[in-house]
Protein backbone atom coordinates (compact mmCIF):
# COMPACT_ATOMS: atom_id res chain seq x y z
CA UNK A 1 0.00 0.00 0.00
CA UNK A 2 1.25 3.47 -0.83
CA UNK A 3 0.71 5.37 2.40
CA UNK A 4 1.96 8.54 0.70
CA UNK A 5 -1.15 8.55 -1.52
CA UNK A 6 -3.37 7.81 1.46
CA UNK A 7 -1.95 10.64 3.55
CA UNK A 8 -2.12 13.03 0.60
CA UNK A 9 -5.79 12.17 0.11
CA UNK A 10 -6.50 12.61 3.82
CA UNK A 11 -4.71 15.96 3.86
CA UNK A 12 -7.59 17.83 2.24
CA UNK A 13 -10.57 18.86 4.38
CA UNK A 14 -13.07 18.35 1.53
CA UNK A 15 -11.91 14.78 1.06
CA UNK A 16 -12.10 14.13 4.80
CA UNK A 17 -15.67 15.48 4.77
CA UNK A 18 -16.58 13.16 1.88
CA UNK A 19 -15.27 10.24 3.93
CA UNK A 20 -17.42 11.39 6.86
CA UNK A 21 -20.50 11.39 4.61
CA UNK A 22 -19.69 7.91 3.32
CA UNK A 23 -19.65 6.50 6.87
CA UNK A 24 -23.46 6.38 6.58
CA UNK A 25 -23.24 4.14 3.51
CA UNK A 26 -22.83 4.27 -0.26
CA UNK A 27 -23.70 7.52 -2.04
CA UNK A 28 -23.79 8.60 -5.66
CA UNK A 29 -21.53 11.38 -6.90
CA UNK A 30 -24.59 13.61 -7.25
CA UNK A 31 -25.66 13.00 -3.67
CA UNK A 32 -22.18 13.88 -2.45
CA UNK A 33 -21.96 16.98 -4.65
CA UNK A 34 -25.28 18.31 -3.28
CA UNK A 35 -23.66 18.63 0.15
CA UNK A 36 -20.99 21.05 -1.10
CA UNK A 37 -21.14 24.53 -2.58
CA UNK A 38 -18.72 23.73 -5.41
CA UNK A 39 -18.94 22.53 -8.97
CA UNK A 40 -19.68 18.85 -9.50
CA UNK A 41 -16.43 18.60 -11.48
CA UNK A 42 -14.50 19.66 -8.37
CA UNK A 43 -16.25 17.03 -6.27
CA UNK A 44 -15.49 14.45 -8.98
CA UNK A 45 -11.82 15.43 -8.76
CA UNK A 46 -11.82 14.80 -5.00
CA UNK A 47 -13.60 11.47 -5.49
CA UNK A 48 -10.96 10.50 -8.04
CA UNK A 49 -8.14 11.22 -5.56
CA UNK A 50 -9.91 9.19 -2.87
CA UNK A 51 -10.48 6.32 -5.28
CA UNK A 52 -6.86 6.30 -6.50
CA UNK A 53 -5.65 6.26 -2.90
CA UNK A 54 -7.84 3.23 -2.24
CA UNK A 55 -9.86 4.94 0.50
CA UNK A 56 -13.12 4.55 -1.42
CA UNK A 57 -14.53 2.03 -3.87
CA UNK A 58 -16.91 2.70 -6.73
CA UNK A 59 -19.76 0.55 -7.96
CA UNK A 60 -21.62 1.18 -11.20
CA UNK A 61 -25.37 0.63 -11.36
CA UNK A 62 -26.91 1.57 -14.70
CA UNK A 63 -26.20 5.31 -15.15
CA UNK A 64 -25.02 5.89 -11.59
CA UNK A 65 -21.72 5.44 -9.80
CA UNK A 66 -21.92 4.79 -6.08
CA UNK A 67 -19.03 5.38 -3.73
CA UNK A 68 -18.36 3.65 -0.43
CA UNK A 69 -15.56 3.44 2.12
CA UNK A 70 -12.88 0.82 1.60
CA UNK A 71 -12.63 -0.28 5.21
CA UNK A 72 -9.63 -2.54 4.61
CA UNK A 73 -7.44 0.49 3.78
CA UNK A 74 -8.49 2.19 7.02
CA UNK A 75 -7.70 -1.01 8.93
CA UNK A 76 -4.26 -1.24 7.31
CA UNK A 77 -3.60 2.40 8.15
CA UNK A 78 -4.64 1.94 11.79
CA UNK A 79 -2.48 -1.17 12.07
CA UNK A 80 0.52 0.71 10.68
CA UNK A 81 -0.02 3.65 13.05
CA UNK A 82 -0.47 1.34 16.04
CA UNK A 83 3.09 0.07 15.69
CA UNK A 84 4.31 3.42 17.02
CA UNK A 85 2.50 2.97 20.29
CA UNK A 86 4.86 2.19 23.16
CA UNK A 87 4.63 -1.25 24.69
CA UNK A 88 2.47 -1.10 27.78
CA UNK A 89 1.07 2.33 26.85
CA UNK A 90 -2.45 2.65 28.27
CA UNK A 91 -3.06 6.16 26.90
CA UNK A 92 -2.35 7.60 30.34
CA UNK A 93 0.09 10.44 30.64
CA UNK A 94 2.60 10.37 33.46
Amino acid sequence: MAFADTFKALGDPVRRQILEYLKAGPMSAGEIAQRFSMAQATVSYHLSILRKSGLILETRDKNFIYYELNISVFEDLMLWISQFRKAGDTNEKS
